[in-house]
């Protein structure tokens, strides 16, 4: 006999108290359910249940069997509602986190186009600049700019951006142009509030050196679209992502603050909670991620 319904039906025996309604709760006949287990307890070598005529209940040894034998059971089913699920198409709601800038910039433009391929799913797409906890704050996924910090959190890399410091002509004209990293500490830097590491600049020098500029700054906000504002109205350098400044910069608005410093690159992540399988409304958002980047010129 088939070794998980022989468990099955010993363990819906001691869930229903007795052979007759485990028969009801499995469809088949008292009888099937008893060969059933008397075939598991002859392969096993032991007897599992008590039989009176009033009552059926576990051993010592079958109560001890019942325990696991019930998480095998669970898992079973587990893995048949997996399967079933990964071939379904994907629906229910989608939470995502994201910071506003890139949300603004980069999904926005792009939802609808995913909402009419996927129509089963609704998407709540939160614009924030603060870390988020995916799981306490029930987020299904969030967007990351950066290196990621140590987590449990699984990833999948979309794309790239870079980082310069740039500033106005006017405040240029006014203060002069930083030469090299060191001049940065005599000039009025804008700063990201949400930074991890507060207000620390981390710059490649063009020898490779990782070098670190920490100033207090004269403007400190939580939010990239109005660092680029301050700097285009001649309040300071600001350190930004190039899908935030690259029009400006087009646009003579702004200039790189020191042009031979090597590019920062940036990588951009969908970041989701752990587990042994990626819900079909995340993944099939991250797929269409992944193929909506690949199509453009990166680094972003």
């Amino acid at each position: 006999m088939d070794r998980l319904t022989e468990m099955e039906a010993f363990a819906t025996v001691v869930d229903q108290g007795g052979f007759t309604d485990a028969a009801k709760k499995m469809g088949i006949s008292k009888s099937a359910v008893s060969k059933h287990v008397s075939s598991l307890e002859a392969r096993l070598g032991a007897r599992l249940l008590n039989r009176t005529t009033r009552r059926v209940s576990p051993t010592e040894i079958g109560l001890a069997y019942y325990d696991r034998a019930r998480r095998v059971l669970n898992d079973a089913g587990e893995a048949d509602a997996l399967v079933t699920s990964m071939q379904s198409a994907p629906s229910g709601l989608l939470r995502i986190s994201v910071a506003t800038d890139f949300g603004v910039n980069h999904l926005s433009p792009i939802l609808g186009d995913f909402l009419s391929e996927f129509p089963e799913i609704t998407v709540n797409m939160v614009l924030n600049n603060r870390f988020v906890e995916l799981i306490s704050e029930g987020f299904d996924m969030a967007i990351r700019i950066g290196e990621l910090e140590d987590s449990t959190l699984r990833s999948r890399k979309l794309t790239e951006t870079t980082r310069r410091m740039v500033g106005s002509p006017a405040y240029f004209a006014r203060y002069g142009r930083p030469q090299k990293i060191d001049d940065l500490n005599e000039h009025k830097l804008l700063h990201y509030s949400n930074q991890s590491n507060g207000n620390v600049w981390k710059i490649t020098a063009p020898s490779g050196e990782k070098r670190q500029v920490r100033s207090a700054g004269w403007l400190t906000v939580n939010d990239g679209q109005s660092l680029l504002n301050a700097a285009i109205s001649g309040l300071g350098i600001a350190y930004l992502p190039s899908f935030l400044y690259r029009e400006a910069l087009e646009k003579g608005l702004i200039e790189e603050a020191i042009p031979d410093l090597p590019q920062e690159r940036l990588g951009i992540y969908a970041v989701y909670p752990p587990g042994r399988f990626t819900q079909p409304k995340v993944r099939s958002f991250i797929d269409y991620l992944v193929s909506h980047f690949a199509g453009m010129e990166a680094p972003i």
